[in-house]
């Protein structure tokens, strides 16, 4: 055990950037939310319109949460918490596989089996590192909490639903690299499970029973087996009771426990899900460089083409409400037309709204690409693509087009959700035409993302996924919420989300959409031709 605290200080320093830019940004979120309450949505009485506009269109609690009174904690919990627990669920799933799995790839772990050292440690390491930096996180949402005045009880309550949650996907992640042979697919399945989670929470909390009051909100069952269900029983603020939280220290036990078990029963690097045989001749897709660039990216951009397609339903499915919520909640309406701008119609800032949603999407699909790039050259994949006559910038290049690929399949997948969404609106013929220009509108944002993301790749490779995850974070809070909360027109005007190209008073100005096309290309051009100039860069 005299290594445990060496092994849990190795990992802390190899995890130091993506955990500080991890927790600060969910800690950001949480303070960003607290402080919008009183800003954003007036009065008490004015929130308790927007809670009651829930039982009319419960499909809004699935980017939510379960409302639980209209007092400004109760109702920052019903913004922000269930996506806090997302945000966990997720860096304590990546930090499961990287250090376990990945570690396995990668012939780390061997050389800790190769000392006196249990074979066991490493895992055990993992643990204990996990658990203290969702720690570290439910600590820093409670003071993002408390930052903005309001109770410490509440605040802390909300801290624990968050960290636990993160430990109870942290032994999801644990378990998913038990489970296959690549750190890929073990991270495919975790997303996969913490998205899961999420969407089984927000179909559970809109299937819930109201008040007859309607500010408050009983979740049906299938929020019930969700640990960000769990977290939302808790009630900060208005029950502050933290023993639904045990189910999410329970989960994380069992599942730590059949780690260990696992562990036991397998070689070092092998897996318990035996690989699945590949084909004995490649298909045509896979003659090429480009193909199997598509090829080790269509699920991560199938992944994010679902909540493309029903953030577009749902753009144009709501907008038959959007009278009443511009009589019944001024404060939504009053929100929409400032991310929208002050021109926008409500229906169309309500649409605009939602495709802002898909353009970030489309980005962090695009910028999913260069993290594939990263990952191949990191792990020593493109060495024997690079040792054919395929030239680093054409492989490069092949990843770049694979990027932008991604951001027009994300596009057109939203407009098509959008196309059956607006066959319930009252004039379908505007809606799906508002509907098509605002997915349009998305594009150069989001490869102006993809451009910047090949450049950090280029020039500093080992820092690629999290400064790729930190430009999107901060252009997306810059350039959607920015005016909204106040902030300087110049930090807004830094995001190419602000210029996107929206049909605002029934124009549309192409004018920063053109130079953001121009940048974009710059940058990949950049990009390309610096890739021929520097060497692999794999993990050291």
């Amino acid at each position: 055990m005299g290594l445990l605290v060496p092994l849990v200080a190795s990992r802390a320093r190899r995890d130091r950037l993506q955990l500080v830019l991890w927790i600060a940004g969910t800690a950001g979120l949480a303070l960003m939310a607290t402080a919008a309450v009183g800003s954003t949505f007036g009065d008490e009485s004015e929130r308790e319109s927007i809670l009651r506009l829930t039982i009319i269109a419960p499909a809004i609690l699935i980017f939510r949460g379960t409302p639980n009174g209209a007092g400004e904690g109760e109702f920052a919990v019903f913004l922000i918490l269930a996506f806090l627990c997302l945000m966990a669920g997720l860096m304590s799933t990546f930090l499961a596989v990287r250090h376990t799995r990945g570690d396995e790839e990668q012939s780390r772990a061997e050389l800790v089996a190769a000392t006196p050292a249990a074979r066991t440690l490493p895992t055990a390491a993992t643990v204990v590192h996990g658990v203290l930096a969702n720690l570290v996180l439910a600590i820093a949402v409670a003071i993002a909490f408390m930052a903005s005045g309001l109770d410490a009880a509440g605040s802390a309550v909300t801290g624990l639903a968050v960290g636990a949650t993160g430990v109870a996907f942290l032994g999801v992640g644990l378990v998913a690299a038990q489970l296959f042979r690549t750190s890929r697919s073990a991270n495919a399945l975790s997303v996969a499970l913490v998205l899961a989670a999420y969407l089984v929470r927000g179909l559970g909390d809109a299937l819930g029973e109201a008040s007859d009051d309607g500010l408050f909100r009983t979740a049906a069952w299938p929020s019930r087996l969700s640990p960000i269900g769990w977290a939302q029983r808790t009630e900060p603020f208005a029950a502050n009771d933290p023993t639904p939280l045990l189910l999410s220290i329970g989960l994380a036990v069992v599942l730590i426990g059949l780690v260990f078990v696992f562990q036991s029963a397998r070689d070092s690097g092998a897996s318990l899900l035996p690989g699945r045989a590949g084909r004995a001749a490649a298909g045509p897709l896979l003659s090429g460089h480009v193909g199997l660039a598509w090829r080790l990216n269509a699920g991560a951009i199938a992944s994010w083409a679902v909540g493309a397609v029903l953030a577009g339903a749902l753009a144009t499915t709501l907008t038959p409400l959007v009278d009443q919520i511009g009589s019944d909640a001024p404060a939504i309406a009053e929100t929409l037309q400032q991310v929208a701008g002050p021109n926008a119609s409500l229906e169309e800032a309500f649409t605009v709204t939602f495709f802002s949603m898909v353009g970030i999407l489309a980005a962090a699909a695009a910028l999913q690409a260069v993290m594939r790039a990263r990952l191949e050259e990191a792990h020593g994949s493109a060495e024997p693509v690079l040792a054919t006559p395929v030239p680093r910038r054409a492989w490069l290049g092949g990843y770049a087009l694979v990027g932008a690929l991604a951001v027009v399949v994300i596009l057109v997948l939203s407009a098509g959700g959008a196309l059956l969404g607006s066959l319930a609106s009252d004039d379908p013929a505007a809606s799906a035409e508002n509907a098509l220009q605002s997915a349009l509108a998305q594009a150069p944002a989001a490869l102006v993302f993809l451009g910047l993301g090949l450049v950090v790749f280029v020039l500093a490779p080992r820092l690629t996924i999290p400064v790729a995850w930190a430009l999107l974070a901060a252009g997306a809070f810059f350039g959607i919420f920015g005016e909204l909360l106040g902030l300087p027109d110049w930090l807004h005007d830094l995001s190419p989300f602000a210029h996107s190209p929206l049909p605002v008073g029934g124009e549309v100005d192409w004018t920063g959409g053109f130079w953001m096309l121009g940048i974009a290309a710059a940058a990949t051009a950049l990009a390309v031709v610096a890739m021929g100039r520097r060497e692999l860069a794999t993990e050291g």
